[in-house]
């Protein structure tokens, strides 16, 4: 059945079956990347191939592997395992775990993405914003000094369930649940996370022994400042010598990017400078302290240290979904960006399964959450990774330190591990993002902040609520307040414009025409028509203010909803009744495919007359001048024949 027309060519689509509606709703929601695609007209035995390719790359990309990828990376691997190594223990200790669960977090998990991962640039491990997060929250369940055993199990649980929530994400295609964090957010709550991360490092910095739980500024300052005279100056000058040996090389890698294994290699040389410093001049003896004996072996099981049972498994479920969202977010984020650089595609579901998968596992095998930091991504990235193989490689590297050179990091005084963090931390606060976002949208710079001083003022779970809520709030008002526009023609054209943008569009004597730059839904319905109202009345008082001819017709250009509900429809009988009350006709121009038929299921095109209807602004202004110079003024009075057209 083909479409029918209204008298001036503005199409009615022809009804659909609500099943096939539906179906193409969902299609459009959950798989708008249409990823069975691939599977049209392959044969049975292709399918399964196809099917094993998509939940494990690896059997795409390793049949083509070659030997001049394994050399790049090898390199590659043995680079980021040489970061990956001290940032892990230095994160464990973050997340008040012991140092060898950062290495066992940097051997498993990086094994299981190579193979389900998307990625070629991201580098799986432990995260200090992350680990931060796990703190905050299981701390104030348990405590990790006094019940260290439950605390570790604890810790296993919450990673079991941001596993199973983000692998659930991504099997049920329900991934824009993360978009809900905004840029914007995540560069304030970031950047307030890096803050709390560098403030809770002043403890092993000044040798103290006793410090605040709480991750707030004011509870840091008051923890630091009230113990004056436990603050040693050993550990601190050791501190300071080393955040500033990382921060020098760090910026001589990024003048000259050819040399970034010097700031990759710099943790390690850190670590190993500060075990001999300590080793021979027995710095331990004077306050300096150290990690102490690191268990040798590989990831022992810990299936059965899951804890079920309430009310445990309820603060491990509630931590587990909120470093579940955090990780996937960073890691997401961190593989689009490289992926953009070398220009090829993630599939952003796939590697939430991917990611959540490594986790779960991880979490039966001693590790806690993982996902693809920045600083360990940018060092692949650099050390020319060509595959996700450089994972296989870190691990390789890392089940070697854990078999054999574990003894090694006795003597790691606690204060490198410190400045290790912190110079990664300073790398977080992107004041640079938080000018951009200033100069370009102030809303989105007021979201930043209000994120960084949630977490630096409050805690780390209130700057991402405030970062959550002030994401979707701002979603909130872009559909319940939506634009309108007063349109004007420029001069001797046939293109209307915004009055405001164009401040040489003219106004139509006798014709208010404004545009609706958004859906019309129940949100946004009754502010629609209250506005409309108030444009109406604007115009009205400028008219008489100028002394030109009296409103005729409200022009509506539609071509910008893309789609309408009931409480629209009753917005658009509602704001007809008012401009017939005023003498008025209301002309609307362009609805879309959508709007056209529900427009005509209600009868509103009869209600209004179809001949009210027209394709563009251009086409609607004609007729209603036409009309303006062969009837009398007011249009209501002429409700006879098929339109201007026809006369």
């Amino acid at each position: 059945m083909g479409n029918k027309e209204c008298p001036n060519g503005v199409a009615i689509p022809p009804p659909q079956p609500f099943m096939k509606s539906l179906k193409y709703s969902l299609k459009e929601t959950f798989f708008p990347d249409d990823p069975l695609r691939q599977f049209k007209n392959q044969a049975a035995s292709r399918k399964v191939v196809l099917t094993l390719q998509y939940f494990l790359p690896i059997c795409e990309w390793g049949p083509r592997y070659t030997l001049r990828f394994l050399k790049s990376d090898v390199i590659a691997g043995i680079t980021i395992a040489s970061l990956a190594i001290p940032q892990g223990i230095s994160y464990a200790k973050l997340a008040n775990l012991p140092p060898i669960l950062g290495l066992y977090s940097s051997f498993i998990p990086p094994l299981i993405y190579a193979m389900m991962g998307s990625s070629r640039d991201l580098a799986v491990g432990t995260v200090a914003v992350g680990s931060l997060l796990m703190a905050s929250m299981l701390g104030k369940e348990v405590n990790y000094i006094h019940n260290p055993q439950l605390y570790l199990h604890l810790a296993f649980t919450a990673t079991f369930f941001a596993g199973v929530f983000q692998a659930s994400l991504g099997l049920f295609r329900l991934g824009f649940i993360v978009d809900f964090l905004s840029h914007a957010s995540i560069v304030g709550f970031m950047g307030g996370a890096a803050t709390v991360v560098c403030l809770q490092q002043l403890k092993s910095i000044l040798g103290l022994e006793r410090f605040t739980h709480h991750a707030d500024l004011v509870s840091v300052m008051r923890s630091v400042f009230s113990q004056t005279h436990h603050w040693r100056w050993e550990s601190a000058v050791l501190g300071c010598c080393f955040i500033f040996f990382l921060l020098i090389t760090r910026y001589f890698s990024k003048q000259k990017p050819k040399l970034f294994w010097v700031s990759a290699m710099a943790p390690l040389t850190s670590v190993i400078l500060g075990s001999l410093l300590v080793y021979f001049t027995h710095a331990e003896k004077h306050g300096v302290q150290v990690i102490g004996e690191l268990k040798k072996g590989l990831n022992p099981a810990s299936v059965t240290d899951l804890v079920f049972v309430s009310p445990y498994m309820n603060t491990a479920i509630k931590t587990g979904i909120i470093i579940g969202i955090i990780a996937l977010a960073e890691g997401i984020a961190v593989g689009r960006s490289f992926a953009m650089f070398k220009n090829y595609h993630i599939d952003g579901n796939k590697e939430m399964i991917a990611i959540g998968t490594m986790n779960i596992v991880g979490s039966f095998t001693s590790c806690y959450l993982a996902t693809g930091p920045f600083s360990r991504s940018a060092v692949n990235y650099n050390a020319g990774c060509k595959t996700a193989a450089s994972n296989i490689v870190m691990a390789i590297a890392v089940m070697l330190t854990l078999l054999f050179l574990t003894p090694l990091f006795h003597y790691t005084p606690l204060v490198v591990l410190s400045a290790i963090i912190v110079s990664a931390m300073l790398g977080l606060i992107d004041y640079e993002a938080a000018i951009h976002l200033w100069k370009i949208d102030k809303f989105d710079f007021l979201v930043c902040i209000s994120a960084y001083i949630g977490v630096v003022f409050g805690s780390v779970e209130i700057g991402l609520v405030i970062a959550v809520a002030i994401s979707v709030l701002r979603v909130l008002l872009f559909v319940a307040r939506p634009r309108t526009f007063v349109l004007g023609n420029i001069p001797n054209t046939g293109a209307y414009r915004n009055v405001e943008q164009y401040p040489n569009a003219k106004h139509i004597p006798g014709m208010l025409i404004l545009e609706i730059d958004a859906p019309i839904y129940f949100t946004n319905a009754s502010y629609l028509r209250e506005r409309i109202t108030r444009w109406i009345d604007e115009e009205e008082d400028r008219i008489k203010a100028s002394g030109l001819n009296s409103l005729q017709y409200v022009i509506l250009d539609m071509t910008a909803v893309a789609n309408i509900d009931t409480s629209g429809i009753s917005m658009f009988e509602e704001v007809k009744k008012i401009v017939e009350r005023r003498g008025l006709q209301l002309v609307l121009v362009n609805p879309g495919s959508e709007v056209m038929k529900k427009l005509h299921k209600a009868k509103f095109l009869d209600e209004i007359g179809q001949r009210w209807v027209y394709l563009t602004v251009e086409e609607a202004v004609a007729a209603c001048n036409f009309m303006l110079h062969t009837y009398q003024p007011n249009p209501k009075k002429d409700e006879s024949g098929g339109g201007w057209n026809n006369v």
